[in-house]
């Protein structure tokens, strides 16, 4: 998978399949699967590093989860977020932070924001870095709403998702946005769009791989459909391994050298 290839998805009308992942095993696994794109994002913050937003995320993070993803030699497209603080001071900061992932084995990166963000992603296409970007509830500004809420102002989506497709990005995500609203922005631009708690309206979906894995409880947003209960699976077979040690039925003589 290629940027061109999938920019045209849109006009071929096939969906786009996105998924996270934030390590060499699970990035094998999922691009095996043929997902279109691995996002490498910064919901690691969250489901990999037990912290209740994405804001303590650093680029230092960033860089080694998409070291290990990149090390899969995945044929899907590597996209890989920019964390809070990362590119909001200048085009310059943006550039150069984005710089150490594509070095690190990025195809692309994602970063937050509409109308306030269209310098720095015009720049960063001047730069020759390919850049998604992401409307509606954006997670870093978590603060600024009050919560992970669903976003309803269809004019400033609206405006947020053209300055975005105007200023050069090849995609965006749309996250937790009423379906019609979604459904008119993916009309209203030459771009591609990957909903996530958007409907089925995008071009394409986006889920963390722990959510439709069911390997976290703690969080159980309305839009994710869980797909299996890995998550039991590895409690089940932890205790049954536990159980085995305990009364010696583990290892066994085929487990062990004479």
């Amino acid at each position: 998978m290629t940027i061109p290839l999938f920019r045209q998805a849109k006009e071929k009308q096939t969906k786009l399949v996105v998924v996270t992942a934030y390590d060499y095993a699970m990035a094998r696994l999922v691009d095996a699967a043929g997902v279109d794109a691995i996002l490498v994002g910064d919901s690691l913050g969250m489901v990999v590093q037990g912290h209740a937003t994405p804001l303590p995320v650093t680029m230092g993070h960033m860089v080694y989860h998409t070291q290990m993803v990149a090390r899969a030699r995945p044929r899907s497209l590597l996209i890989a977020d920019m964390p809070f603080l990362s590119y909001h001071l200048s085009p310059r900061q943006a550039i150069r932070n984005a710089g150490r992932l594509i070095r690190a084995g990025a195809q692309a990166v994602k970063l937050e924001g509409g109308v306030a963000m269209y310098e720095t992603i015009a720049a960063l296409v001047r730069a020759e870095i390919p850049v998604m970007g992401h409307v509606g509830m954006t997670p870093q500004a978590v603060h600024r709403f009050g919560g992970f809420k669903v976003q309803r102002d269809v004019t400033t989506l609206l405006a947020d998702a053209k300055a975005v497709a105007e200023a050069g990005a090849f995609s965006l995500v749309i996250e937790c946005v009423p379906a019609d609203a979604a459904a008119a922005i993916t009309r209203s631009v030459g771009v591609p769009t990957i909903g996530i708690g958007a409907g089925r309206g995008c071009d394409g979906q986006v889920l963390v791989l722990h959510d439709l894995l069911g390997l976290q409880d703690h969080l159980r947003p309305k839009f994710v459909k869980r797909y299996a209960d890995v998550g039991e699976q590895v409690r089940m077979a932890v205790e049954q391994y536990a159980r085995e040690v305990r009364s010696s039925d583990f290892p066994g003589k085929e487990h062990s050298f004479s």
